[in-house]
């Protein structure tokens, strides 16, 4: 019989020294952080949780985050030069990835060869969540032709995806996508059913990747209340520690 006194694990507990692959804490150019003094309040409560590494990932999404190397790279520079004034972050590392919404001006891009990756070849992508791309199977081609790696953001939160034998996912997966989980998804967050999926695809091992995509300081207050069971812990620290040796 489980002890009433058993330590209660939290999910953030286990997310110390990872590096955060997926967020939108650059200040001004997305839905994220509006300006750079609301950056450093997120990087403070990163701080406090010992997350201190980052890849910042601002959406690109045609006319309305038309965000580019030049405009990422910019709000980039101007949170590293407040950081000079922050002793308590000097541990703060942040690189640059980018968000990319699968659309016809991602073809574009992709042609041209303007893409910002989370590590070598590999590019974070997501899709509508009204509904898949026509050409979906198309980006993901011409993606690899290119030497790239995509890695779906939140495919959880794709209920047109959602049924009982993950076969959709399943044929994703065989067409060479990774798999990142948000982490917020482990609660009820986006709502029930993108948890449960979740935690189906992280049973099934399908999940490679973790990110807090995190757009406002309440996303880590949320984060912080997160409990997991023993079997769910096991199954997420695969994860976490192939997030962490990959990045």
């Amino acid at each position: 019989m489980l002890s009433i006194f058993q330590k209660k694990e939290f999910l953030i507990d286990h997310l110390s020294g990872i590096t955060d692959i997926h967020n939108h804490i650059l200040p001004g150019i997305d839905d994220g952080a509006a300006n750079v003094n609301e950056t450093i309040g997120l990087l403070e409560k990163f701080n406090n949780h010992g997350i201190n590494k980052f890849i910042a990932t601002p959406h690109v999404m045609n006319d309305y985050y038309p965000n580019t190397p030049d405009s990422i790279n910019a709000a980039l520079d101007t949170v590293k030069e407040s950081l000079l004034s922050k002793s308590d972050l000097a541990d703060s590392q942040i690189s640059v990835g980018a968000e990319y919404m699968m659309d016809q001006s991602f073809l574009d891009l992709l042609e041209k060869g303007e893409l910002l990756t989370l590590k070598d070849n590999l590019v974070l992508v997501e899709m509508s969540y009204f509904q898949a791309p026509i050409n979906l199977n198309e980006i993901l081609f011409t993606l690899q032709t290119k030497g790239y790696k995509p890695v779906l953001a939140h495919p959880e939160r794709y209920a047109y995806f959602h049924n009982k034998d993950l076969r959709k996912y399943e044929d994703l997966k065989s067409r060479g996508c990774h798999f990142q989980v948000n982490a917020l998804s482990l609660s009820s967050h986006y709502g029930t059913s993108m948890q449960q999926i979740a935690y189906k695809l992280i049973e099934q091992g399908m999940i490679d990747f973790i990110g807090s995509d995190t757009h406002r300081i309440q996303h880590i207050e949320k984060l912080s209340s997160i409990q997991l069971k023993k079997k769910q812990l096991l199954a997420i620290s695969k994860i976490v520690e192939k997030t962490k040796e990959t990045f």
